[in-house]
């Protein structure tokens, strides 16, 4: 099993339309086939400067390649990830 997480902050202002339309289309990547254990988080400690918390988990690392090189999240990070997410962490996690 490997989990995926990335804690991120958005360029767009706190409660706006375009930080929902970025978190419905973020929501979307739960669609893509090996996608297990999606979930969206908001943040609620002042312990860092994350805003909020993308988390899915793939059974094995095939499953989280076929992930990366779906059309759909490809297209995710090009038109919606990389023009609007102002910081962000990626971890990356298997079982021990």
């Amino acid at each position: 099993m490997i989990r995926h997480i990335v804690p991120f902050r958005l360029k767009h202002t706190k409660g706006s339309a375009e930080e929902a339309g970025f978190l419905a289309a973020n929501r979307k990547l739960a669609d893509i086939p090996g996608v297990e254990q999606f979930e969206l988080l908001r943040q609620i400690s002042p312990k860092n400067d994350f805003d909020f918390c993308v988390s899915m988990a793939f059974a094995d690392q095939s499953a989280y390649q076929a992930y990366n090189d779906h059309p759909d999240h490809i297209a995710f990070v090009q038109t919606r990830w990389l023009p609007e997410v102002a910081d962000f962490m990626e971890i990356d996690l298997a079982n021990v």
